[in-house]
């Protein structure tokens, strides 16, 4: 049994979104992630950090999300900016269950144990959008009131944030978030979003008693980064 993570699958398989115009690197990128995959077990768990379907609604992401439900091992998601299917968790798991994509459950307000730690998580949010407007304001305070809201959930147990939006990038820090990592003592920090040659600006370090790290699935060759055993 193992943790992993990975984000920004960007799928479209029912649709017309092919992601190698983004560069070779992207080309059959379904593929890759389906071989890489297959190096998990069936109980191992696997965090998806947002940005995982092109789709408008979830009937729309039926396909992409089959595939993600076929893949090995148990998935635990989380919103990306791209993610416009997203709705209530209600409506998500009633699509999940009346599908049977029984391998999928969703981070949203709330956390998940693996051992003696748990994983916590949201969206998180992004200066690129509306910087300093009263929108981006209320974004940001929305984003870090959820993700208060999963490590509470966790209790005492150690506590693995795992984001869409970097919290840090470049000279840009989103104190709201980072502050509460710091807080609540959280040791480690994934997130996903950027992309390409924007990937050798992320921060992958520590900062502040946090390692960060991006998971963005181009950036890793469409394999999941091991966290935890």
């Amino acid at each position: 049994m193992a943790l992993y993570a990975v984000g920004d699958f960007h799928l479209s398989l029912s649709g017309e979104k092919p992601m190698d115009i983004f560069g070779d690197r992207w080309a059959d990128h379904t593929g890759k992630i389906k071989e890489s995959f297959s190096m998990l077990n069936s109980d191992d768990v696997c965090v998806l950090c947002g940005d995982l379907s092109w789709a408008m609604s979830l009937d729309g992401a039926e396909e992409d999300f089959r595939f993600i439900n076929d893949l090995p091992g148990k998935k635990i998601i989380l919103k990306g900016n791209h993610d416009y299917w997203w709705t209530t968790a209600s409506k998500m798991n009633a699509f999940f269950r009346k599908n049977r994509f029984d391998t999928i459950s969703i981070l949203n307000n709330n956390s998940f144990p693996y051992g003696d730690k748990a994983v916590c998580g949201t969206r998180g949010w992004f200066f690129e959008e509306e910087t300093g407007s009263p929108h981006d304001r209320k974004m940001i305070l929305r984003e870090a009131g959820r993700l208060r809201r999963s490590l509470d959930s966790a209790g005492n147990a150690e506590k693995l944030v795992f984001l869409h939006y970097p919290p840090l990038f470049q000279s840009y820090i989103c104190r709201e978030m980072t502050d509460l990592l710091r807080e609540y003592e959280v040791r480690l920090c994934c997130y996903g979003h950027i992309h390409g040659s924007s990937c050798k600006a992320a921060f992958n370090g520590w900062n502040g008693g946090t390692e960060y790290k991006l998971v963005s699935a181009d950036w890793l060759g469409f394999k999941p980064l091991k966290i935890a055993e």
